[in-house]
């Protein structure tokens, strides 16, 4: 169960990361530049975000498992879509439709380990999940690598159409459905927007959604970012990634590891409290070498401790959006997936090609986005707390 919610989860990252080693070719041949390239990226992320909103109140009404499918088998068209096309516009118009579908399997995945399971069970079960999805942004790039010395950029295409269909295969036959019928909201189109606004303008929802989408965009810049902070401010090969990838990897896993083992030991606000403070304190540290020592290999000690502060963090945040809308947890994971969405697609499309002039600029980028997401988090904890004295009072 465990190996295939962490599969479902793997589909966005090897969507992302694999075809980063073929940017400069596809560049290339499309006559386009790395800037231009990064829309690649940037459509994906905005088409994932505006669909995001509705894979999860749609499981809500029809199932978790139907959606999960169909959302898959969708997606492998696209991919093939994307390997058969000839300009940038076909593969950007492609690259939308995975966009808008990828959702189907990674935001209804976690939702069912929530159906599953509560409280520090369901915050274990996550992190385990995390564990085995960090390594997908390492391999990726390293199977996108090794596919481009057995033929052309759309052979990566096609390999995450493979894997997409697999995935159908495995949930078709595996997967439980957790959403019993019962259990399900109306089917009308009016229930489901109206679900979505009930979350969205929740201010307690608000203010954890953009805490977490903050303070994984200043470890996801590095994501996003690849192709330019690879070849570009790091002057290494597109054979390379691996060299950024797996230490921030290895750190996202450790901190999953970590927030898992001490799931028992302390409430989920203290693990929060102190990813994040560690979280700031990584993202100093890593302006800090940008500035006085860049270059690879210390370049990557940051962006590694990034990911161990997010690895604890950014679970368990997932988890206290849903179970502030426990009759809605479809609709409450598409607006938390929306908003880390619309900033991961900020980011590879605006911000990246804006803050990419040297190393020192982009470090200082994500540390100011942890300063965001930690800021949002405090309030959220200030506000939390005079709540629950209020309502202490309230009974007395």
């Amino acid at each position: 169960m465990v190996v295939t919610l962490a599969g479902l989860a793997m589909l966005g990252p090897f969507t992302i990361d694999t075809v980063f080693p073929a940017f400069k070719v596809m560049g290339t041949g499309f006559d386009v530049s790395p800037a231009a390239m990064q829309q690649v990226t940037g459509v994906y992320f905005a088409t994932f975000a505006l669909m995001s909103v509705f894979h999860g109140p749609l499981s809500d009404a029809l199932g978790r498992k139907p959606v999960m499918i169909a959302g898959l088998l969708g997606f492998f068209a696209a991919s093939i879509g994307c390997a058969l096309s000839t300009n940038l516009t076909m593969l950007l118009i492609f690259r939308a439709l995975q966009g808008m579908l990828v959702g189907a399997a990674t935001i209804v995945g976690r939702v069912v380990i929530r159906d599953m399971h509560a409280g520090a069970q369901a915050q274990r079960l996550m992190s385990r999940v995390m564990t085995i999805f960090a390594i997908a942004p390492v391999v990726a790039p390293i199977i996108g690598g090794w596919l481009l010395l057995i033929g052309d950029w759309p052979v990566i295409f096609l390999f995450v159409a493979g894997y997409a269909a697999v995935l159908a295969l495995v949930v078709w036959r595996v997967l439980p459905e957790t959403l019993p019928a019962a259990g399900r909201q109306p089917m009308h189109v009016g229930a489901l927007l109206a679900g979505l606004w009930v979350v969205a303008k929740d201010l307690a929802f608000e203010r954890l959604a953009f805490a977490a989408a903050a303070t994984f965009a200043g470890y996801f810049i590095y994501v996003v970012g690849a192709p330019i902070v690879i070849v570009e401010l790091l002057g290494l090969g597109e054979q390379d990634y691996w060299k950024l990838m797996a230490p921030m990897v290895m750190g996202m896993a450790g901190g999953a590891a970590i927030a898992g083992r001490l799931a028992y030991r302390l409430s989920a606000e203290e693990l929060v409290d102190r990813a994040m403070i560690g979280a700031i304190g990584a993202g100093a540290l890593n302006l800090l070498i940008a500035v006085v020592w860049p270059g690879p290999p210390q370049a990557f000690i940051g962006p590694a401790m990034l990911g161990v502060a997010v690895g604890v963090a950014f679970p368990i945040l997932q988890l206290r959006l849903l179970d502030l809308f426990p009759d809605r947890r479809g609709a409450a994971g598409s607006m938390g997936t929306f908003a880390s969405l619309m900033f991961n697609a900020a980011l590879a499309s605006v911000i990246v090609p804006l803050v990419s002039a040297s190393l020192a600029t982009v470090a200082l980028t994500g540390l100011v986005l942890v300063i965001i997401g930690a800021g949002l988090w405090r309030w959220h904890r200030i506000d939390d707390a005079e709540g629950q004295n209020s309502r202490v009072a309230m009974t007395e």
